[in-house]
C-alpha cells in the first residue's frame, strides 16, 4: 500500500480514537497530520485568548522541518500506538 493511501486510512481510523485519548496525543496527531498535509506553519501565532488555537498551533510548529513522508510514516505509527494502548485498557 502506498504511503499516501495508508495516511488516509490511518486519518479515518483516528476520528474513532476513544474519547478518552489524551489531549497531549490528539494534538501530536494534529500537528502531523497539518505537516503531512499543509507543510509548515503559514500563519501567525493565535493570541493568548484563544487557547485551544494556540495550542493546536504550537503542536504544528514542533512538527516543522519533518518532510511530508516523515510526518505521515510518524503519524501512522502514532495513531497505531494509541489504538493498542485502547485494545489493551479494554481487555483488562
Amino acid at each position: 500500500m502506498a504511503l499516501q493511501e495508508e495516511f488516509k486510512e490511518y486519518a479515518e481510523k483516528a476520528k474513532s480514537l476513544p474519547p478518552a485519548t489524551k489531549d497531549a496525543d490528539k494534538l501530536i496527531l494534529y500537528g502531523l497530520y497539518k505537516q503531512a498535509t499543509v507543510g509548515s506553519v503559514n500563519t501567525n501565532r493565535p493570541g493568548f485568548f484563544s487557547p485551544t488555537e494556540r495550542a493546536k498551533w504550537d503542536a504544528w510548529k514542533a512538527a516543522e522541518g519533518k518532510s511530508k513522508e516523515e510526518a505521515m510514516t510518524e503519524y501512522i505509527a502514532k495513531v497505531k500506538q494509541l489504538q493498542q494502548v485502547e485494545g489493551a485498557a479494554s481487555t483488562t
